[in-house]
């Protein structure tokens, strides 16, 4: 007989980070425990996608959240997520079951989106399951940031993640 799950479905806490000037979309999968906690994007201490960012645009560490919106703010970065409820387990990517998306055509609509890119495997096939037949618009798939992908340091991330800045 089937282990069924007593997890609730968890509903995403916060809303996406953009505003009118922003021309890059960086997608997640769902957030983190920690990042739930925090009630921002990438929370975890060990997740390197702000050492990634802030190296290739040459700016500090962004530590807080304060820092961290006006980082994307100055850069044009908008994020967000792919999912908007699902079960997970952790932070584990691969537990995520009964998923529902994110609608991010106010995004789309609202600003002057050049790029789509995701943050992982994961959150690439959640993106080309839910949001490409939706929205038409292909992303593009960066390596994930999580300290699950030990196998790409920080430099090799950022050398993957400079494709940001190309368009």
């Amino acid at each position: 007989m089937a282990k069924r799950s007593t997890e609730a479905q968890l509903v995403h806490p916060f809303p996406a980070f953009w505003d009118g000037q922003s021309e890059v979309l960086i997608l997640g999968s769902f957030p983190s425990p920690k990042s739930r906690e925090m009630a921002f994007f990438y929370g975890h201490p060990q997740n390197r996608f702000w050492r990634v960012v802030a190296g290739l645009y040459g700016d500090p560490f962004p530590g807080t959240v304060d820092e961290r919106s006006a980082f994307l703010r100055r850069h044009h970065l908008a994020l967000w997520d792919v999912i908007a409820s699902c079960r997970i387990v952790g932070a584990s990517d691969s537990s995520i079951r009964d998923a529902v998306p994110n609608d991010i055509r106010p995004i789309l609509e609202g600003a002057k989106i050049r790029g789509i890119y995701v943050n992982g495997q994961t959150a690439f096939r959640l993106y080309q399951k839910y949001l490409l037949p939706e929205i038409g618009r292909e992303a593009v798939c960066l390596p994930s940031t999580s300290p699950a992908n030990a196998a790409w340091s920080l430099e090799r991330l950022m050398e993957a993640w400079s494709v940001i800045l190309d368009k």
